[in-house]
């Protein structure tokens, strides 16, 4: 059972990874260059960091944390770095050659789903690129970060919250009432305070004064 659950994932994320690569070709050097979602860090930069981690095995993410003294930051910034190619160009033709890839440094399948479609809302969000993932990619996304931390403090963000869809199944924990879009829902536990504004309910306050800025 869990590996077919795991097949129907990468599915997913080589969806979601298409239809990214899909809305990259079409940007023109100044949209690459523009500030993403994440802090500090470019439409490419985002892409290029996307590239990496669909190419480190557990042993070579393990070697570069490692390196980085258990820093995460620095991690990823060597390994963006690393995984950029030359121009735009060369960052997409990466980009696209690991679209299949089923590589990732561990077994938490949702985390890494829940990496392609927030980095994608990342770089979306910003350029005004209009696509809404599915829900069926967002929901078990959703699952994952209401009871788990892992790249983000989602679990955290969520504690004592009741969230709800209100465009799908996901519904998650009790508390005060946060409900919208299952995509608001993901990108407010992940730490993009952009997508609060597309959520309602009296527990809206408490989730806002747990983000303090964009990660």
């Amino acid at each position: 059972m869990r590996r077919r659950e795991d097949e129907q994932l990468w599915a997913l994320v080589h969806a979601e990874r298409a239809a990214l690569a899909e809305d990259l070709a079409g940007l023109s050097p100044e949209q690459w260059r523009e500030p993403s979602l994440c802090a500090g860090w470019s439409v490419e930069d985002v892409v290029a960091h996307l590239v990496a981690a669909a190419s480190l095995t557990r042993w070579q993410w393990l070697r570069s944390m490692a390196g980085a003294r258990l820093r995460p930051d620095l991690h990823n910034q060597r390994r963006l770095e690393e995984f950029r190619g030359a121009d735009p160009a060369g960052t997409l033709a990466r980009f696209r050659a690991v679209l299949g890839s089923t590589t990732a440094p561990s077994g938490h399948t949702p985390a890494y789903l829940g990496e392609v479609l927030v980095h994608a809302q990342d770089i979306r969000r910003p350029l005004g690129l209009p696509r809404t993932p599915s829900i069926d990619a967002l929901t078990p996304v959703a699952r994952f970060f209401s009871f788990r931390n892992f790249a983000v403090d989602s679990r955290t963000a969520a504690a004592g919250l009741r969230l709800q869809a209100d465009d799908g199944p996901f519904r998650s924990g009790a508390g005060p009432l946060v409900s919208g879009p299952t995509l608001a829902l993901v990108m407010a536990m992940a730490g993009r305070r952009a997508y609060l504004e597309d959520l309602d309910g009296p527990g809206l306050p408490v989730l806002s004064g747990r983000i303090p800025g964009s990660h």
